[in-house]
């Protein structure tokens, strides 16, 4: 079996068993899952981010590398504006988080058991039809989430985008930062060479997730906007040019 062969059933092998594992933990952790306080159904979670994260490395041979935890805020409510290539930071950021809350699009709280687990964990649902009320819904319940001392997940472009993808920054994260009068935990990565969107295939290498220096409150909004921006999107230069000399990495033809 030639080597792209190989990384093709690699790919689908893993794609089929993730989904398998994701539809069996939702059924099976439901009986108890609504008998469990917030903070413990997070465990259920960690647990599924774990095994995600071991099933992609025993099949496909991606490895990780978490930079940067010490930057992660010990105690209180802070938001954690992360760059979105893949599905794999989706669940790869949960179990550095003690009570995470995400942004998710109102549309996703009426998946049948999905949505029941996302009500459970008290998520915020965005109605992206309505976008100055949408904005202001979101601020006012990321306040209150916040100053409860929970960690609030963003990702400051809206969407997934490809690796080479140019930067495009929604005013939402600006909009929360000001208004919540939050410290922000900037991270970066580049999962979008080893698990790309809109695809089933998977690569080999080191998957890299960093956490940046916080970015406190106090800034005008276009000065966060640039800081947060630049941060994020240097930080995620180096680690795509780091992984063009990884001899692990399979994806080279993503490289240019």
């Amino acid at each position: 079996m030639g080597k792209f062969a190989l990384m093709l059933f690699r790919s689908v092998l893993f794609n089929i068993l993730f989904l398998i594992s994701t539809a069996f933990q939702l059924v099976f952790w439901l009986p108890v899952y609504f008998f469990m306080p917030r903070e413990d159904g997070w465990k259920v979670v960690k647990l599924w981010a774990w095994i995600s994260l071991w099933m992609q490395h025993l099949i496909v041979g991606t490895r990780y590398d978490f930079r940067g935890t010490e930057h992660i805020p010990k105690e209180g409510g802070f938001i954690l504006a992360c760059k979105h290539q893949s599905s794999w930071e989706t669940y790869t950021i949960v179990p550095f988080l003690s009570d995470p809350s995400y942004i998710l699009k109102r549309e996703l709280m009426y998946v049948p058991i999905f949505g029941w687990f996302a009500w459970k964990m008290k998520v915020i649902s965005v109605n992206r039809g309505k976008k100055s009320e949408a904005l202001k819904d979101m601020a006012h319940t990321a306040k209150q989430q916040y100053e409860d001392g929970r960690q609030i997940v963003i990702y400051p472009e809206g969407t997934r985008k490809f690796a080479f993808d140019e930067p495009s920054y929604k005013y939402g994260i600006t909009h929360m930062y000001t208004n919540v009068n939050a410290r922000v935990l900037p991270a970066a990565l580049n999962s979008g060479l080893f698990w790309p969107r809109r695809g089933w295939m998977l690569y080999k290498g080191t998957c890299v997730l960093e956490f940046m220096p916080v970015i406190e409150p106090g800034l005008e909004g276009k000065d966060f906007t640039a800081k947060l921006e630049k941060t994020i999107e240097d930080k995620t230069s180096e680690l795509i040019k780091e992984a063009a000399n990884d001899p692990e990495f399979t994806g080279q033809k993503l490289l240019r």
